[in-house]
Protein backbone atom coordinates (compact mmCIF):
# COMPACT_ATOMS: atom_id res chain seq x y z
CA UNK A 1 0.00 0.00 0.00
CA UNK A 2 2.85 2.38 0.83
CA UNK A 3 4.40 1.72 -2.58
CA UNK A 4 1.08 2.52 -4.25
CA UNK A 5 0.68 5.79 -2.32
CA UNK A 6 4.23 6.81 -3.21
CA UNK A 7 3.51 5.99 -6.83
CA UNK A 8 0.49 8.29 -7.00
CA UNK A 9 2.37 11.05 -5.22
CA UNK A 10 5.06 10.68 -7.88
CA UNK A 11 2.44 10.82 -10.64
CA UNK A 12 0.94 14.00 -9.19
CA UNK A 13 4.30 15.77 -8.94
CA UNK A 14 5.33 14.48 -12.35
CA UNK A 15 2.35 16.11 -14.08
CA UNK A 16 3.35 19.57 -12.83
CA UNK A 17 7.02 18.96 -13.54
CA UNK A 18 6.29 18.07 -17.16
CA UNK A 19 4.35 21.30 -17.65
CA UNK A 20 7.19 23.33 -16.18
CA UNK A 21 9.78 21.60 -18.33
CA UNK A 22 7.67 21.89 -21.47
CA UNK A 23 6.01 25.33 -21.58
CA UNK A 24 4.95 24.67 -25.18
CA UNK A 25 2.38 22.19 -23.96
CA UNK A 26 1.27 24.15 -20.91
CA UNK A 27 -1.04 26.53 -22.81
CA UNK A 28 -3.04 23.88 -24.69
CA UNK A 29 -3.19 21.66 -21.61
CA UNK A 30 -4.65 24.48 -19.51
CA UNK A 31 -7.12 25.36 -22.26
CA UNK A 32 -8.23 21.74 -22.54
CA UNK A 33 -8.65 21.43 -18.77
CA UNK A 34 -10.81 24.56 -18.63
CA UNK A 35 -12.83 23.29 -21.58
CA UNK A 36 -13.40 19.89 -19.97
CA UNK A 37 -14.57 21.56 -16.78
CA UNK A 38 -16.88 24.11 -18.40
CA UNK A 39 -18.05 22.53 -21.67
CA UNK A 40 -21.81 22.03 -21.91
CA UNK A 41 -22.98 19.27 -24.24
CA UNK A 42 -26.52 18.85 -25.62
CA UNK A 43 -27.17 15.59 -23.75
CA UNK A 44 -25.93 14.41 -20.37
CA UNK A 45 -24.81 11.00 -21.63
CA UNK A 46 -22.39 12.64 -24.09
CA UNK A 47 -20.01 13.44 -21.23
CA UNK A 48 -19.08 9.85 -20.27
CA UNK A 49 -18.68 8.94 -23.95
CA UNK A 50 -16.34 11.90 -24.49
CA UNK A 51 -14.29 11.27 -21.37
CA UNK A 52 -14.09 7.53 -21.95
CA UNK A 53 -12.79 8.27 -25.44
CA UNK A 54 -10.09 10.46 -23.91
CA UNK A 55 -9.18 7.62 -21.55
CA UNK A 56 -8.80 5.25 -24.50
CA UNK A 57 -6.56 7.78 -26.25
CA UNK A 58 -4.49 8.23 -23.08
CA UNK A 59 -4.06 4.48 -22.63
CA UNK A 60 -3.23 3.92 -26.29
CA UNK A 61 -0.42 6.49 -26.15
CA UNK A 62 1.07 5.63 -22.76
CA UNK A 63 4.64 4.34 -22.71
CA UNK A 64 5.10 3.56 -19.02
CA UNK A 65 3.83 -0.02 -18.93
CA UNK A 66 7.38 -1.49 -18.70
CA UNK A 67 8.00 0.84 -15.74
CA UNK A 68 4.82 -0.34 -14.00
CA UNK A 69 5.74 -3.98 -14.63
CA UNK A 70 9.09 -3.40 -12.98
CA UNK A 71 7.72 -1.57 -9.93
CA UNK A 72 4.49 -3.55 -9.44
CA UNK A 73 5.60 -6.98 -10.58
CA UNK A 74 2.42 -8.92 -9.86
CA UNK A 75 -0.15 -6.17 -9.52
CA UNK A 76 0.72 -3.77 -12.35
CA UNK A 77 -2.53 -4.52 -14.19
CA UNK A 78 -4.57 -3.33 -11.23
CA UNK A 79 -2.49 -0.17 -11.06
CA UNK A 80 -3.37 0.50 -14.71
CA UNK A 81 -7.05 0.00 -13.93
CA UNK A 82 -6.84 2.23 -10.86
CA UNK A 83 -5.06 5.02 -12.75
CA UNK A 84 -7.56 5.05 -15.61
CA UNK A 85 -10.47 4.91 -13.15
CA UNK A 86 -9.14 7.90 -11.22
CA UNK A 87 -8.58 9.95 -14.39
CA UNK A 88 -12.06 9.07 -15.67
CA UNK A 89 -13.61 10.03 -12.33
CA UNK A 90 -11.78 13.37 -12.24
CA UNK A 91 -12.93 14.20 -15.78
CA UNK A 92 -16.50 13.09 -15.17
CA UNK A 93 -17.05 14.70 -11.78
CA UNK A 94 -14.95 17.75 -12.61
CA UNK A 95 -17.36 18.98 -15.27
CA UNK A 96 -19.74 21.52 -13.75
CA UNK A 97 -22.61 20.57 -16.08
CA UNK A 98 -22.55 16.79 -15.70
CA UNK A 99 -25.13 14.99 -13.60
CA UNK A 100 -24.47 11.41 -12.57
CA UNK A 101 -26.40 8.90 -14.66
CA UNK A 102 -26.29 5.17 -15.46
CA UNK A 103 -24.12 5.33 -18.60
CA UNK A 104 -21.39 7.22 -16.78
CA UNK A 105 -21.49 4.70 -13.94
CA UNK A 106 -21.73 1.74 -16.29
CA UNK A 107 -18.50 2.64 -18.07
CA UNK A 108 -16.60 2.04 -14.84
CA UNK A 109 -17.06 -1.69 -15.45
CA UNK A 110 -15.09 -1.39 -18.69
CA UNK A 111 -12.03 -0.01 -16.92
CA UNK A 112 -10.89 -3.57 -16.23
CA UNK A 113 -10.32 -4.03 -19.96
CA UNK A 114 -7.42 -1.57 -19.92
CA UNK A 115 -5.40 -4.06 -17.90
CA UNK A 116 -5.39 -6.39 -20.90
CA UNK A 117 -5.23 -3.92 -23.81
CA UNK A 118 -1.68 -3.14 -24.89
CA UNK A 119 -0.79 0.46 -25.74
CA UNK A 120 0.58 1.34 -29.15
CA UNK A 121 4.12 0.09 -29.67
CA UNK A 122 4.65 0.80 -33.37
CA UNK A 123 5.48 4.34 -34.54
CA UNK A 124 2.68 6.29 -36.15
CA UNK A 125 2.39 6.26 -39.91
CA UNK A 126 3.21 9.68 -41.30
CA UNK A 127 1.71 11.47 -44.27
CA UNK A 128 3.90 13.31 -46.76
CA UNK A 129 1.46 16.09 -47.76
CA UNK A 130 3.16 16.41 -51.15
CA UNK A 131 0.17 18.25 -52.63
CA UNK A 132 1.03 21.30 -50.51
CA UNK A 133 3.27 23.64 -52.55
CA UNK A 134 6.81 24.24 -51.39
CA UNK A 135 5.98 27.92 -50.93
CA UNK A 136 4.13 26.83 -47.79
CA UNK A 137 7.17 25.06 -46.38
CA UNK A 138 6.29 25.86 -42.75
CA UNK A 139 2.91 24.17 -43.10
CA UNK A 140 4.36 21.25 -45.01
CA UNK A 141 7.03 20.59 -42.39
CA UNK A 142 4.61 20.94 -39.50
CA UNK A 143 2.02 18.63 -41.03
CA UNK A 144 4.60 15.97 -41.82
CA UNK A 145 5.71 15.92 -38.19
CA UNK A 146 2.22 16.22 -36.69
CA UNK A 147 -0.08 14.61 -39.26
CA UNK A 148 -2.53 12.87 -36.95
CA UNK A 149 -2.63 15.67 -34.42
CA UNK A 150 -3.42 18.11 -37.24
CA UNK A 151 -6.20 15.88 -38.59
CA UNK A 152 -7.65 15.52 -35.10
CA UNK A 153 -7.46 19.28 -34.60
CA UNK A 154 -9.23 19.86 -37.91
CA UNK A 155 -12.04 17.51 -36.88
CA UNK A 156 -12.36 19.20 -33.47
CA UNK A 157 -12.62 22.65 -35.06
CA UNK A 158 -15.20 21.39 -37.53
CA UNK A 159 -17.30 19.75 -34.80
CA UNK A 160 -17.01 22.85 -32.64
CA UNK A 161 -18.97 24.84 -35.20
CA UNK A 162 -22.29 23.68 -33.74
CA UNK A 163 -22.22 26.51 -31.16
CA UNK A 164 -20.50 29.95 -30.96
CA UNK A 165 -18.87 29.22 -27.60
CA UNK A 166 -17.33 25.93 -28.71
CA UNK A 167 -16.19 27.44 -32.01
CA UNK A 168 -14.29 30.21 -30.26
CA UNK A 169 -12.94 27.87 -27.58
CA UNK A 170 -11.61 25.44 -30.19
CA UNK A 171 -10.12 28.37 -32.08
CA UNK A 172 -8.28 29.55 -28.97
CA UNK A 173 -6.87 26.05 -28.56
CA UNK A 174 -5.77 25.83 -32.20
CA UNK A 175 -4.01 29.21 -32.14
CA UNK A 176 -1.31 27.91 -29.84
CA UNK A 177 -0.45 25.17 -32.31
CA UNK A 178 -0.57 27.63 -35.21
CA UNK A 179 2.03 29.68 -33.36
CA UNK A 180 4.51 26.80 -33.43
CA UNK A 181 4.26 26.49 -37.21
CA UNK A 182 6.14 29.75 -37.59
CA UNK A 183 8.44 29.39 -34.60
CA UNK A 184 11.41 27.65 -36.33
CA UNK A 185 13.75 29.88 -38.33
CA UNK A 186 14.90 28.72 -41.74
CA UNK A 187 18.58 29.17 -42.51
CA UNK A 188 19.87 32.37 -44.08
CA UNK A 189 20.35 30.83 -47.52
CA UNK A 190 16.77 29.61 -47.65
CA UNK A 191 15.47 32.99 -46.48
CA UNK A 192 17.43 34.79 -49.20
CA UNK A 193 16.31 32.34 -51.88
CA UNK A 194 12.65 32.63 -50.87
CA UNK A 195 12.45 36.41 -50.63
CA UNK A 196 14.36 36.96 -53.85
CA UNK A 197 11.45 35.16 -55.49
CA UNK A 198 8.54 36.42 -53.37
CA UNK A 199 7.79 39.52 -51.34
CA UNK A 200 6.59 39.49 -47.75
CA UNK A 201 3.12 40.53 -48.90
CA UNK A 202 2.99 37.56 -51.27
CA UNK A 203 4.02 35.22 -48.46
CA UNK A 204 1.32 36.68 -46.22
CA UNK A 205 -1.27 36.29 -48.98
CA UNK A 206 -0.35 32.67 -49.79
CA UNK A 207 -0.23 31.57 -46.16
CA UNK A 208 -3.41 33.42 -45.21
CA UNK A 209 -5.25 31.85 -48.12
CA UNK A 210 -4.17 28.35 -47.07
CA UNK A 211 -5.09 29.06 -43.45
CA UNK A 212 -8.59 30.19 -44.39
CA UNK A 213 -9.09 27.25 -46.75
CA UNK A 214 -8.51 25.01 -43.74
CA UNK A 215 -11.07 26.98 -41.73
CA UNK A 216 -13.61 27.22 -44.57
CA UNK A 217 -15.51 24.02 -43.62
CA UNK A 218 -15.93 25.37 -40.08
CA UNK A 219 -17.13 28.73 -41.42
CA UNK A 220 -19.72 27.06 -43.66
CA UNK A 221 -20.84 24.57 -41.03
CA UNK A 222 -21.36 27.32 -38.47
CA UNK A 223 -23.43 29.42 -40.87
CA UNK A 224 -25.60 26.41 -41.73
CA UNK A 225 -26.15 25.42 -38.10
CA UNK A 226 -26.41 28.99 -36.76
CA UNK A 227 -27.83 31.12 -39.59
CA UNK A 228 -28.99 33.90 -37.25
CA UNK A 229 -25.64 34.31 -35.51
CA UNK A 230 -23.44 35.28 -38.44
CA UNK A 231 -21.85 38.06 -36.36
CA UNK A 232 -19.88 35.41 -34.46
CA UNK A 233 -18.30 34.05 -37.62
CA UNK A 234 -17.25 37.55 -38.66
CA UNK A 235 -15.62 38.10 -35.28
CA UNK A 236 -14.08 34.62 -35.41
CA UNK A 237 -12.68 35.33 -38.88
CA UNK A 238 -11.13 38.62 -37.75
CA UNK A 239 -9.80 37.18 -34.49
CA UNK A 240 -8.20 34.10 -36.05
CA UNK A 241 -6.69 35.93 -39.00
CA UNK A 242 -5.27 38.77 -36.95
CA UNK A 243 -3.57 36.35 -34.59
CA UNK A 244 -2.28 34.32 -37.52
CA UNK A 245 -0.84 37.39 -39.24
CA UNK A 246 0.77 38.64 -36.04
CA UNK A 247 2.52 35.31 -35.54
CA UNK A 248 3.64 35.15 -39.16
CA UNK A 249 5.04 38.68 -39.24
CA UNK A 250 6.60 38.27 -35.80
CA UNK A 251 8.76 35.49 -37.21
CA UNK A 252 10.40 37.80 -39.72
CA UNK A 253 10.38 40.84 -37.49
CA UNK A 254 12.54 38.93 -35.00
CA UNK A 255 14.37 36.75 -37.52
CA UNK A 256 18.05 36.19 -36.87
CA UNK A 257 19.97 33.53 -38.75
CA UNK A 258 21.92 32.73 -35.58
CA UNK A 259 18.75 31.66 -33.75
CA UNK A 260 16.99 28.41 -34.55
CA UNK A 261 13.59 29.61 -33.40
CA UNK A 262 11.63 32.70 -32.49
CA UNK A 263 11.34 32.02 -28.74
CA UNK A 264 7.58 31.80 -28.74
CA UNK A 265 6.08 31.42 -25.27
CA UNK A 266 2.98 31.94 -23.20
CA UNK A 267 3.74 35.66 -22.88
CA UNK A 268 3.55 36.12 -26.65
CA UNK A 269 0.39 34.02 -26.80
CA UNK A 270 -1.39 36.06 -24.13
CA UNK A 271 -0.27 39.40 -25.58
CA UNK A 272 -1.50 38.61 -29.08
CA UNK A 273 -4.61 36.89 -27.77
CA UNK A 274 -5.73 39.96 -25.81
CA UNK A 275 -4.89 42.32 -28.68
CA UNK A 276 -6.83 40.23 -31.19
CA UNK A 277 -9.86 40.09 -28.91
CA UNK A 278 -10.10 43.87 -29.11
CA UNK A 279 -9.25 43.94 -32.86
CA UNK A 280 -8.01 47.54 -33.18
CA UNK A 281 -4.79 47.14 -31.14
CA UNK A 282 -4.00 44.03 -33.18
CA UNK A 283 -4.43 45.97 -36.43
CA UNK A 284 -2.04 48.68 -35.22
CA UNK A 285 0.53 46.14 -34.04
CA UNK A 286 0.21 44.22 -37.30
CA UNK A 287 0.88 47.33 -39.36
CA UNK A 288 4.03 48.04 -37.37
CA UNK A 289 5.08 44.39 -37.43
CA UNK A 290 4.81 44.14 -41.22
CA UNK A 291 6.98 47.23 -41.62
CA UNK A 292 9.61 45.89 -39.18
CA UNK A 293 9.57 42.43 -40.77
CA UNK A 294 10.00 43.87 -44.25
CA UNK A 295 12.94 45.98 -43.07
CA UNK A 296 14.58 42.98 -41.39
CA UNK A 297 14.20 40.85 -44.52
CA UNK A 298 15.89 43.55 -46.60
CA UNK A 299 18.96 43.39 -44.37
CA UNK A 300 19.44 39.83 -45.64
CA UNK A 301 18.08 40.02 -49.16
CA UNK A 302 18.59 43.65 -50.11
CA UNK A 303 16.18 45.86 -52.02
Amino acid sequence: MKKLINHFQFRFRQSFRLLNLNPRRSVPVLIVLVALIAVKLPENYYYPALFFGLIILFHYERKDIPFLKKVFVQSWRWVVVLETTIIYSVLLLGNINYKIEKIGLGLYALMVLFAFISPRTQPKATLQWNFIPNDLFEWKGFLRKNSWMAILGFIIVLLSSYHPATLILAGVFVLDYISHIYEPHENKEMLEMYFKKYTLKEKIRKNSLFFNILLLPAYCSFLILNPYESFYILYYFAFMNLYFLLILTRKYKNYNHKNKNGNYGIGVYLEYFVCCMTIIPAVLILKSSIKAADHNIRTYVGD
